[in-house]
C-alpha cells in the first residue's frame, strides 16, 4: 500500500524527491503520513480536496483488500 501512495503522491507534484511517506501499523489500522514540498501541497489536496479525498478513496479500496482500515495525512 505504501508504494501505491508513493505512485500516486509522486505522479502530482513537480518534486518527487521531496516526497516522505512515513507508515505507522497498529493491529487493523495502517496510518500514512505523508509529506510533500509546501509550494505543492495544493496540488495534493487539491480545490475543496477532491485530489486528497480521491486518494484516501483508493487506499481505502487497497486497505479493504488485506482487511485493514487505512488513514492518509497529508502535511
Amino acid at each position: 500500500m505504501k508504494a501505491l501512495l508513493e505512485y500516486l503522491a509522486t505522479s502530482l507534484v513537480d518534486n518527487p524527491e521531496a516526497v516522505e511517506i512515513k507508515e505507522r501499523t497498529g493491529r487493523y489500522t495502517v496510518t500514512y503520513q505523508l509529506t510533500v514540498a509546501p509550494d505543492e501541497t495544493g496540488k495534493v489536496i487539491g480545490r475543496s480536496g477532491r485530489v486528497a479525498k480521491a486518494i484516501r478513496d483508493l487506499m481505502s479500496v487497497a486497505a479493504a483488500r488485506q482487511n485493514k482500515r487505512v488513514h492518509v495525512d497529508i502535511e
